[in-house]
């Protein structure tokens, strides 16, 4: 491991970073973990004409940038790799490396630090779907038929409130989504579900969704508007199960939760036309 920067240290270092150095930095502390190509989808996109013409070339790129940041402490990679297809460098998981913590805290003002914890393999699988989620939508608002106004992940995206019955409690969404084109705004708390969880714990987390909608907290400073639940399941097979059990329950709003898998959803984040 990259020994620590010394803060007048951390001042030189910033100077040797470009702004995309620093995009890299803030993408791993904002989902927290990504594999390389995670990064290379997100701050490395491949298109005709573009820096990076093909998807191999871009992440060689990002290999090549994580590396160096990893060589200066500012990123570094988890210990364990995630299976499934693909081998190699492509599926090396990164975090933010403990003076990359220290360079973002220092460009904010902010103090204090995080302690890292080697993450747990559902952990590590759950943390890098949601991620991919996101890049599956910023790779859709690259279109410019929508923009994303804000993409917050765990632990942003977490509300605390007072319920009605239960005292105060902690909803923690996967990510919270807000997506815009010229004429309107959309709102959402995103879920990722894996197929891991039985159905009575999915019920639980609506309904806890629900207590969070009776409280008004959001409304209140929003207009009145609260965001759309959507469950993101890996089949639609899933997606129909997890509606079903949430139809049944008559304690739940109808149509306040929408339920399907990672491409039939994503129309529902962003519900505005591609352009032509």
């Amino acid at each position: 491991m990259a020994p620590e920067r010394s803060p007048y240290k951390i001042t030189e270092l910033r100077a040797q970073l470009t702004d995309r150095d620093l995009r890299v930095l803030e993408a791993l502390e904002r989902f927290r973990l990504l594999d390389t190509r995670l990064v290379q989808r997100l701050e490395f996109p491949a298109y005709e004409g573009g820096p990076h013409r093909t998807q191999g070339s871009a992440t060689r790129t990002a290999l090549r940038v994580l590396t160096r940041l990893e060589g200066h402490g500012l990123a570094s990679r988890v210990g364990r790799r995630v299976g499934g297809v693909g081998h190699g460098s492509t599926q090396t998981v990164w975090h933010l490396g403990s003076t990359g913590e220290r360079l973002l805290r220092a460009l904010r003002g902010v103090r204090g630090r995080r302690r890292y914890v080697d993450p747990s393999h559902g952990f590590q699988t759950h943390t890098l779907a949601v991620a991919r989620f996101a890049a599956c939508l910023i790779e859709e608002a690259r279109s410019g038929s929508f923009e994303i106004l804000e993409l917050q992940a765990e632990p942003a995206t977490w509300q605390q409130f007072h319920a009605a019955h239960g005292g105060a409690q902690t909803l923690k969404p996967d990510l919270y989504v807000v997506t815009a084109d010229s004429e309107s705004e959309t709102h959402s708390f995103v879920e990722i579900d894996l197929d891991t969880e039985h159905l009575p714990a999915i019920i639980r987390k609506c309904r806890l969704y629900q207590q969070h909608f009776q409280s008004g907290a959001v409304q209140a400073e929003h207009d009145g508007l609260y965001p759309g639940i959507v469950w993101v399941t890996p089949d639609e097979v899933r997606a129909s199960k997890i509606q079903q059990v949430i139809s049944k329950d008559q304690t739940l709003t109808p149509g306040l939760f929408r339920t399907g898998t990672s491409t039939t959803t994503l129309p529902i984040v962003a519900p505005y036309s591609p352009t032509v």
